[in-house]
This record gives structure tokens, sequence and C-alpha cells, in this order.
């Protein structure tokens, strides 16, 4: 999977469940700032991800992940 379909896919992931606009994600915004999530809204995208990936999301994975393209390669390294 490439980071362009996992971007395809979080962007249907984040609009679906927290009512984003899609065409206002992109890989530099800022999941806090820009989208308006919270530390729940974090839970709900990492179970989310879980689901999308098939794989459990732990929080070392995402520590440092604050932008959207962050996500991505998160995902994109889980996935290799």
């Amino acid at each position: 999977m490439t980071e362009q379909d996992i971007l395809v896919k979080l962007r249907e992931v984040l609009s679906d469940s927290f009512e984003l606009d899609p065409e206002a994600i992109h890989l530099d915004s800022h999941l806090f700032k820009d989208l308006d999530l919270d530390s729940i809204d974090a839970v709900e995208l990492a179970i989310q991800l879980q689901e999308f990936t098939g794989r459990r999301v732990s929080a070392q994975d995402f520590k440092d992940v604050r932008t959207v393209g962050d996500v991505v390669a998160a995902i994109h390294k889980m996935l290799s």
C-alpha cells in the first residue's frame, strides 16, 4: 500500500468519524490545531486505524504523531 493510498483511506476515516471536509485534510494538517481533534478523538482514530490496518496500534508508534503526514508515515511503516 502506497502512502497515497493510506492518505486516501485516512481522509475517509477522518471525514466519516469526525465530520471533517476531506478537501481540508492535507499531509501538513495538524491533527489538533487544524482539524480540532482532541485526546478522545485521537483514541477513536487509533481504533479506526487498527481496523484499517488489521494491526494493533501502540502508543509508542504514535507518540510523536502531530500531522496527517505523520499518521500516514506511521501507518506506512507499520505495514512495511
